[in-house]
């Protein structure tokens, strides 16, 4: 991972501002995590394993999913997010923790029936080999997890209300909804993508800035005054309200395709 990736994901304060961000203003209140997580077929015994576990948030309220695998292996890269995890997941002793990069899993040929890794497969620097990872640890009957955003969404929109700044176009495509089906077929027999549909309707603009801070880019918007990003964000309400798309979704894959 790059070091500003590192840095932004060593704790979890910026990521739960973001996560309050979402919480606090989506239309539809199912949750993207609830979603997600509604889409797992998880039965019992099975062996599962999660990269990029963050806070381990969703899986609190899942008790009894916890129950049901037979081993359940929570990892991030971030020893400080694996903190927060344990700490949001005390109740369940069961579950391992562990300090994983998905680029070189320490596990053997198919251990797994479940593989996840969600928002966090555009962060990888070498995709490839993280995906041929995943491939190999999981069982031939295993499924593998993985949400992530889409082109087309909040953060498109809030670059355009900022496009007289030079870093406010520097998205990281490298895994998305529109090219992961792709890319995940070179790995897996069968991929099936799945569209979560949603928006923000932000009425407290202060909620808003905060989140842009946030964010491991936008450094160019990031220098400007905090009365200059109210400014230009209060223009774009309507009604008391900043309305923005969200792209989010994820995909499910089966089959994996193993190295000769």
């Amino acid at each position: 991972m790059s070091e500003t990736v590192k840095e932004q994901y060593s704790t979890s304060d910026k990521l739960n501002i973001r996560i309050s961000l979402h919480s606090k203003y989506s239309t539809n209140k199912q949750g993207f995590g609830n979603w997600i997580f509604s889409n797992y077929r998880i039965q019992e015994g099975m062996k599962v394993l999660e990269l990029g576990c963050g806070t381990g948030d969703m899986w609190r309220g899942n008790g009894d999913t916890v129950k049901r695998c037979g081993e359940l292996v929570l990892s991030d890269f971030s020893e400080g997010m694996l903190e927060t995890a344990k700490g949001n997941l005390k109740d369940f002793p069961e579950i391992t923790y562990r300090c994983i990069d998905i680029q070189d899993i320490p596990y053997p040929d198919k251990s797994f029936d479940v593989v996840i890794a969600n928002m966090m497969l555009y962060h990888v620097p070498d995709l490839a080999k993280g995906l041929s990872e995943v491939a190999r640890v999981l069982k031939d009957s295993g499924t593998f997890y993985c949400a992530t955003y889409g082109e087309n969404g909040m953060m498109e929109k809030v670059e355009l209300m900022f496009e007289d700044f030079p870093d406010s176009g520097t998205r990281n495509y490298t895994f998305t909804l529109q090219n992961g089906q792709g890319t995940l077929e070179k790995h897996f027999r069968e991929v099936l993508k799945l569209q979560y549909e949603d928006a923000l309707e932000v009425t407290d603009i202060e909620d808003m800035i905060d989140y842009i801070y946030s964010l491991p880019s936008w450094s160019d918007i990031q220098d400007m005054p905090r009365d200059g990003i109210r400014e230009i964000l209060t223009r774009n309400m309507q009604d008391g309200v900043l309305r923005l798309p969200k792209d989010y979704g994820m995909f499910v894959a089966k089959g994996p395709k193993r190295s000769k």
